[in-house]
């Protein structure tokens, strides 16, 4: 149940601040919006904004004129507000709570709505500067969530420094340390007779001997114990690289020492474009062969980190929203027909072509983008339930 909550909420939050940018952004120059949506269809709920009020709609299975059972509206209402102009935006409440979506005038989107009649209120209609704009809305607002999350983050708990000692403060499931029954507060005094005296010698030289034997000794209530164990290892990114380290499964416990707002934002920010700059590296490395697409993960493999991270506390679970955001924002603007960046990409063509694609034209282009999309779902989900079966 904590995975299913952790990943509503995670991906929820993430999705929604995204379309939120873009249905302010779409209000900000005047795009009418057909519907805002909290949630994927079939819908609950409906507020419809209609002159002198609002409309109320909700839905649940009944008969139509058909006789036949079918999800639609059973009740509505009416909540007068004299004087009201009334956008017609549609404002849904609906069943499957993983984001939201918004519906703009004269735009092509994944629903493959071809309806576009040149009005003013239409985004196609807006200048290029516009439609960059309202496309360009919900990547900004992911990297601000993730800017504020992390500023927000690092200004509550501090800034964390290991204490110094070898000493165990915590351990990791499935890792050799804990397999091996080493226990919170235990001191490790040597690697291979080599003595250790400060917790960076003992990651130092663990880091360094990756799925390696090695002989540990350590000190428990006074007495010393030695065990044979073999190392594990990560994966880690250093200087633009993937490096293999050596891991046992522990960590130190850490001080906190308080900020400043002003530096927390610092942080805050180099913390936003150290995880953007993770994200350019993973396609970086995809490009280069280095890494492999069966490395991809998808909704399965976010769920289960997200399950983890919210059983490791808020700190950790606001942190890998934080991370997601951002991968979201990246992914979302590259030139792909289908998402924002193949919007911007199309909107920028056009611009430099000097004429508009035909209505026919931008339908192609979405459906290839659209293929292309479903394909890679396809391969995340594979590479997820590969996962399951091999842990």
């Amino acid at each position: 149940m904590t995975t299913i909550l952790a990943f509503i909420i995670v991906l929820g939050v993430i999705v929604m601040v995204h379309e939120l940018g873009h249905f302010f952004a779409a209000r900000s120059v005047g795009v009418r919006v057909d519907r805002f949506s909290i949630g994927f269809p079939p819908r609950i709920m409906t507020m419809t904004s209609v002159p002198n009020g609002f409309e109320f709609k909700l839905f649940f299975y009944r008969k139509d004129q058909d006789g036949k059972i079918s999800w639609g509206p059973i009740n509505s209402w009416v909540v007068k507000k004299p004087g009201r102009t009334g956008s017609g935006t549609e404002y849904c409440f609906a069943i499957i709570p993983l984001g939201g979506y918004v519906k703009m005038a004269g735009m092509i989107d994944e629903s493959m709505d071809g309806t576009i009649e040149n009005k003013p209120y239409e985004l196609m209609s807006k200048p290029v500067w516009a439609q960059i704009w309202v496309m360009s809305a919900g990547v900004i607002m992911n990297i601000l969530l993730a800017f504020i999350i992390f500023t927000g983050v690092v200004w509550d708990q501090g800034i964390p420094t290991p204490k110094g000692d070898p000493v165990i403060h915590s351990l990791i499931n499935d890792m050799p340390a804990k397999n091996m029954g080493l226990l919170p507060g235990d001191r490790i005094l040597s690697v291979d007779d080599v003595q250790i005296s400060t917790w960076t010698e003992l990651s130092t030289t663990i880091h360094a001997m990756p799925n390696t034997p090695i002989i540990l000794t350590y000190q428990r209530d006074g007495v010393e114990y030695k065990q044979s164990i073999t190392t594990s290892f990560q994966i880690q990114p250093i200087n633009g690289r993937l490096d293999t380290l050596g891991a046992i499964g522990i960590a130190p416990e850490f001080t906190y020492r308080p900020i400043g707002f002003l530096e927390a934002t610092k942080i805050g920010a180099s913390s936003t474009i150290g995880a953007l700059g993770l994200v350019v590296l993973s396609v970086r490395l995809l490009i280069s062969g280095e890494a492999s697409i069966s490395d991809l993960g998808g909704p399965i493999l976010i769920a289960q980190i997200a399950g983890e991270t919210a059983r490791a506390g808020l700190v950790s679970l606001l942190t890998f929203m934080a991370i997601i955001s951002c991968n979201l924002a990246f992914i979302n603007f590259l030139p792909v027909p289908g998402l924002d960046g193949g919007h911007v990409f199309i909107i920028l063509a056009e611009s430099l072509l000097r004429r508009k694609f035909t209505l026919k034209t931008r339908m192609i282009i979405q459906q290839v983008g659209m293929a292309f999309l479903l394909l890679l779902m396809a391969t995340v989900m594979i590479n997820d339930i590969g996962r399951l079966f091999t842990n």
